[in-house]
């Protein structure tokens, strides 16, 4: 699971903040490609053979850090990217990108210094207050998880402990349990562009029958609707924001993945207290990207806005992926960041 946006954003703020000869302009370009497109031992060696002309290329380390931080090279990456800070401390990038290898360790003191840090020289960079509220909610989650350790019946903590949960509850390879997580992959993330593109395959060829039948009187095959689909996730936020706790769970497949593999009574039940504490709830869908998947499957990423009388303002990226049963959408797994 993953939360942090993605970092592409980054190398090209670096790019635009260096001058460069135009042909290492269009190594570094060729060598991003290659990454983008998983080809990470070709973008490597791309990369190696500018360095070897150009040790202190800022932007061809910047690459060489993210080739490694997408392979889950932690420790080459870190160092890449703390000698940039060192070399040139005016970037919010190389903190940004430090930030979230933290991060995906469990090191939040460390991932919030490097945020703030990266603010202060550069106070407009969205991306890095974007990742700091995250790295906040995690804090804030163990916070109240201790406050709970000591005072088990302390009402308020398991509320807000709650609505923490709610933005970043888990469901993908780095969630454990139940525990919220708020790491990203270190390195640029690729699940968004699988999410906007749609695949089309052409559908195999066959012979061509006489109808028994006019086609007039045959009626037409029905086809899966973007819109139906949409419909049914602004229901399920309407739903939720209404506090209509039976409604909100009918969206919800039979066999629905609990995010913590929890079972179905105990997710319900958790979803109940959850939802009925607040005294107001405001869900918001922005930007959905849709991709269907033949006529029963669908999956929808987009920009979820939550706030209630305790919690405001809190913003994640949330994919829901959906099953067409009987007739009808309904949820088959819910996960934060993908």
């Amino acid at each position: 699971m993953t939360i942090f946006p993605d970092l592409r954003p980054c190398l090209a703020a670096l790019a635009a903040a260096l001058i460069c000869a135009p042909a290492v302009a269009n190594d570094i370009q060729d060598a991003s490609k290659l990454l983008k497109s998983g080809q990470h031992q070709q973008a490597l060696e791309r990369v190696n053979k500018l360095l070897a002309a150009k040790p202190k290329d800022a932007q061809a380390r910047f690459l060489k850090g993210l080739i490694y931080a997408d392979q889950g090279n932690a420790k080459d990456a870190t160092e890449i990217f703390l000698q940039l800070t060192k070399d040139y401390p005016d970037l919010p990038e190389p903190y940004n990108n430090l930030a979230v290898i933290y991060a995906a360790q469990g090191q939040y003191d460390k991932a919030r210094g490097a945020l703030e840090q990266s603010i202060r020289t550069h106070p407009s960079y969205a991306t890095a207050y974007e990742n700091l509220g995250d790295v906040y909610a995690k804090l804030a989650s163990q916070a109240y998880d201790k406050a709970l350790q000591i005072d088990s019946a302390n009402a308020a903590a398991k509320n807000k402990l709650a609505l923490v949960r709610d933005l970043v509850v888990s469901g993908g390879p780095t969630g454990a349990g139940t525990q919220p997580a708020v790491v990203a992959a270190a390195g640029p993330r690729k699940e968004a562009a699988v999410v906007a593109a749609v695949e089309a395959r052409p559908a195999p060829e066959k012979p061509v029958e006489k109808p028994a039948e006019k086609p007039a009187d045959k009626p037409a095959a029905a086809k899966p609707s973007s819109n139906d689909v949409l419909d049914t996730v602004n229901a399920w936020a309407k739903a939720w924001a209404s506090k209509n706790v039976d409604a909100y769970l009918a969206f919800y497949a039979k066999d629905f993945q609990t995010p913590g593999g929890e079972t179905r009574a105990d997710w319900e039940k958790a979803r109940r207290q959850r939802i009925s504490a607040p005294k107001s709830i405001t869900v918001t869908v922005d930007g959905p990207k849709l991709s269907l998947s033949g006529d029963s499957q669908a999956r929808v990423t987009f920009r979820q806005g939550y706030s209630s009388d305790v919690l405001k303002g809190a913003h994640t990226t949330k994919t829901l992926v959906l099953a067409k049963v009987d007739g009808r959408w309904q949820i088959q797994q819910e996960r934060v960041g993908n």
